[in-house]
């Protein structure tokens, strides 16, 4: 029997999985008429899966919205009004406008399934019945669904005090939804690590086809070089951990914070923030939502500087060049 590659960071994941698809796929078609390169039944493990994001100049990722996306998983919700703020790509997976079906993994995981996961490795640490189900038997019952679930489900392993995880993918595109999914359960996995009191473990993501878009593959080849000389340098940030005690009082007051800056009822100064009844880590996230509500409610200004500033050298960078045009001037990462 064969491991799934064991890899120190997702940077390094998504860099051979990008090479991969770009150099050797297996197949090349057009499912739903979008043109894609494709191999099946790709697997690799993150021996650290705090590590679980880019920071590649070729490839500025969104990390407000992936902290969001775990946040709405979280959270248990459905709606497209939160999601859909942080991502307008988003409403294209509702078939009503106001909803997501399919890709709403969290209203199938949370709270019941979830819970019932935990109090089993409580009781049972050495168990393999810990898995979350995503995907129904009703879940190709309309052809015409633009929202097919791309997580077959989630499992979770402790194993000599870490906490485990396994992934299970239908499908995954490579340059998109493998980066948000990996965020999304590895905090996932963290949170639940820590609800546990055990140490975090490794992540395994199995994905049945991986794929990327023929018309990304010139910019793919670019990224997934700039991965690859990454190798074997010095990460360029650590990644932070989620801090002991961490558990549902913090997702339900970041729901609250996230709710009233979403709507734009408050605005947070970063004195406000800090002020705040929660550990930095969690300030950082409530930062990164005020960061979004200027750049969305506040289109014609430039992001406030003293804001930039409080934030964490990592999500500095990785905010200054998403949005590199809404910087002020004397804002460098």
């Amino acid at each position: 029997m064969l491991a799934a590659p064991s890899l120190p960071n997702f940077q390094r994941a998504y860099g051979q999985a990008l090479e991969h698809l770009i150099t050797t796929p297996q197949f090349t078609n057009r499912p739903r008429g979008n043109h894609s390169q494709e191999s099946l039944g790709l697997s690799f493990t993150l021996t650290d899966p705090r590590a679980r994001s880019l920071f590649l100049e070729s490839r500025p990722v969104n990390p407000i919205y992936h902290f969001a996306e775990a946040l709405w998983y979280l959270g248990g919700r459905d709606d497209l009004a939160m999601i859909g703020y942080y991502a307008r790509r988003r409403r294209l997976d509702s078939s009503d406008g106001v909803t997501i079906v399919g890709s709403a993994y969290g209203k199938r995981l949370f709270p019941a399934p979830f819970d019932q996961a935990l109090a089993l490795l409580r009781s049972e640490r050495d168990s393999k019945r810990a898995f979350l189900p995503v995907f129904w038997p009703g879940a190709l019952d309309d052809p015409a669904s633009p929202d097919v679930p791309c997580l077959i489900g989630l499992q979770l392993l402790a194993r000599e005090g870490r906490l485990h995880m396994v992934a299970y993918m239908r499908a995954n595109d490579a340059n998109r939804g493998l980066i948000a999914d990996v965020f999304s359960f590895t905090f996932i996995q963290e949170f639940a690590a820590r609800l546990l009191g055990l140490e975090l473990g490794t992540y395994t993501h199995h994905v049945g086809s991986m794929h990327v878009a023929v018309a990304e593959l010139l910019h793919l080849a670019d990224v997934a070089a700039e991965a690859g000389h990454s190798v074997g340098q010095p990460a360029r940030f650590a990644p932070e951990s989620m801090p002991a005690g961490s558990g549902w009082e913090q997702v339900r007051q970041l729901l609250v914070h996230e709710e009233v800056l979403r709507t734009n009822q408050m605005q947070y100064a970063p004195a406000d923030i800090a002020a705040l009844d929660l550990s930095p880590y969690w300030q950082e996230i409530v930062r990164l939502f005020e960061v979004q509500r200027q750049l969305i409610h506040c289109a014609a200004d430039p992001v406030d500087a003293d804001l930039l500033t409080a934030l964490t050298p990592a999500h500095r960078w990785q905010v200054t060049r998403r949005w590199a045009k809404r910087m002020p001037a004397e804002v460098t990462a």
